[in-house]
């Protein structure tokens, strides 16, 4: 596999749109405008990933929840178990002496992986859940 040139090209784009975007690269510790563009278009082709929802992709599932919520870690265990082809990892944090925070890794394909996010969240007795959507990598630069 030969190894992609690398392309330029300019852009028209408004001043005050650039500044913007210049102090916005520069809070997030981008070297150039390159690497932040580059990110940006890589951050639309997962979005898009993720609108085709038969691809194979990755995503966390994070959840806060009070342990002593009776049957709580069981049904969340169980769940696990369940769907053990598309978790594949699990990671269980003890934030106080009454809150838990489990972030589960989950791998498939797009559609599937919301139902069990959405599953997972709406779980009796999870305060707060939420699905950060990624990519295996596949197919990206």
């Amino acid at each position: 596999m030969s190894m992609a040139e690398t392309v330029r090209f300019g852009i028209s784009i408004d001043d005050r749109l650039l500044q913007r975007f210049d102090a916005l690269i520069d809070d997030k510790g981008y070297v150039n405008r390159s690497e932040a563009i580059r990110d940006l278009i890589r951050n639309a082709l997962v979005e898009e990933e993720w609108a085709q929802e038969n691809l194979e992709t990755v995503g966390t599932v994070s959840l806060v929840y009070d342990h002593h919520t009776r049957d709580l870690s069981d049904k969340l265990t169980d769940q696990q178990h369940t769907h053990h082809k598309e978790i594949i990892s699990a990671l269980h944090v003890h934030l106080d002496a009454h809150h838990c925070l489990e972030v589960v890794v989950i791998k498939g394909k797009a559609k599937k992986i919301k139902r069990l996010a959405e599953e997972l969240i709406g779980t009796k007795g999870v305060k707060h859940g939420q699905l950060m959507t990624t990519t295996t990598g596949k197919g990206l630069l």
